[in-house]
């Protein structure tokens, strides 16, 4: 049971839809920051700059990606009823999304070591 793509696939919707949840509440925390003032926003705005937050950007990018592309798999399974390339359509959208996620992942990891 816990090696078919079916639970894979449940398994890492979960954890990056979570992963998404808790990217809300640090973006609201910081953007709440600003009915403190410039500088309540200014320090917190430094905080989440930091290199570590680079990576984490990289983090959430991923988490988006697979999280869309594989609603958007489950979309396609329930509505056109194609339930028998359920294994196919996961292989195919996990491809797609390491492609998206290099695609996008290395520019924010080289302005990252680049150190702007």
């Amino acid at each position: 049971m816990y090696k078919t793509t079916g639970f894979v696939s449940f398994l890492f919707r979960r954890v990056s839809g979570v992963a998404l949840v808790l990217y809300l509440f640090m973006h609201i925390w910081v953007i709440g920051s600003a009915n403190g003032g410039p500088a309540a926003f200014n320090a917190r705005m430094a905080m989440v700059q930091a290199p570590l937050f680079r990576f984490l950007e990289v983090a959430l990018l991923v988490a988006v990606v697979y999280h869309g592309f594989d609603g958007i798999r489950l979309l396609i399974v329930h509505w056109f009823d194609v339930t028998e390339y359920r294994k196919s359509l996961f292989y195919a959208m996990f491809v797609l999304f390491i492609l998206v996620s290099i695609v996008g992942g290395v520019p924010i990891l080289l302005f990252a070591l680049e150190g702007n």
